[in-house]
């Protein structure tokens, strides 16, 4: 409330501190006191608009494809690509994963597989193709003299996946998540240097030969990086399809052929 005369005297004065106390007016702004009742309003100047506060601009926004690719080229080795990929943070299928399932057998083998994902226990163990798909795939190739346990590199399998997280149910692995393992997967391949490789079901061959529908393009050989490339069925697939195992048995024998001529 605003008093519209000035204090004629000392009690008025008085009155008038206690009453700017009470609405707790008990700082001076200036250095002398101001009458503004007796201000010329020509003089008086117009409130400037408040500044509205600086709006950031928008961000753009990450290239999760782009940021695999720099930290997968810059590993200088398998033990360094792991680290890479545990520090990879982009995916979200690594938040709901006991823990990141990168390989397994003998990187210096001859032949190298990549399947598709983890399931639970692949997830439980860190390992990539346990529990009877991983049982199956070890049967497979022990019929061609092959094993992830082998002494030798001559004999032996080196086992991966596309995608190193176990997805939450085990469902399919989305287009996004696929295309943000990719540059590790390559690099894989690359630094782990296999003769051949082995691709088992949909997800590993749309990640390497950028192919789908495994009933139709297995068996055919590709060809990626210079290395002789084979798709077949995963072994997940033949378990509930056991007529197939005659195809992939004949996936499997090709494979031994072609391993018999890169000796020569």
């Amino acid at each position: 409330m605003h008093s519209n005369r000035m204090p004629k005297s000392r009690d008025d004065a008085e009155a008038l501190l206690r009453l700017h106390l009470e609405y707790a007016v008990d700082q001076a702004i200036g250095d002398e006191p101001i009458n503004r009742y007796e201000l010329d309003k020509r003089d008086a100047r117009p409130l400037e608009p408040a500044k509205k506060p600086a709006v950031p601009e928008p961000s753009e926004p990450l290239d999760k494809v782009a940021a695999a690719a720099e930290m997968a080229g810059k590993a200088r080795n398998l033990e360094e690509l792991r680290d890479a990929m545990e520090s990879y943070e982009h995916c979200n299928l690594k938040n709901s994963a006991r823990r990141l399932v990168f390989s397994d057998g003998r990187p210096d083998a001859r032949l190298m597989i990549v399947g598709e994902a983890p399931g639970r226990d692949e997830d439980i163990q860190g390992k990539p193709f346990v529990g009877k798909a991983g049982r199956l795939l070890d049967a497979m190739f022990a019929a061609i003299d092959l094993s992830r346990n082998s002494d030798t590199a001559e004999n032996g399998l080196y086992i991966t996946n596309v995608i190193p997280w176990r997805p939450p149910g085990n469902r399919a692995p989305e287009t996004e998540e696929i295309e943000m393992m990719r540059p590790f997967v390559f690099r894989h391949v690359e630094l782990a240097e296999p003769e051949l490789l082995v691709l088992m079901g949909n997800i590993a061959c749309s990640a390497i030969i950028n192919s789908m529908g495994i009933t139709r393009i297995r068996g055919d050989w590709r060809e990626v990086q210079g290395i002789p490339v084979m798709p077949t069925f995963h072994p997940a697939y033949l378990l509930r399809n056991p007529l197939s195992k005659r195809l992939a048995w004949h996936d499997l024998l090709a494979v031994k052929v072609k391993m018999g001529e890169s000796k020569q």
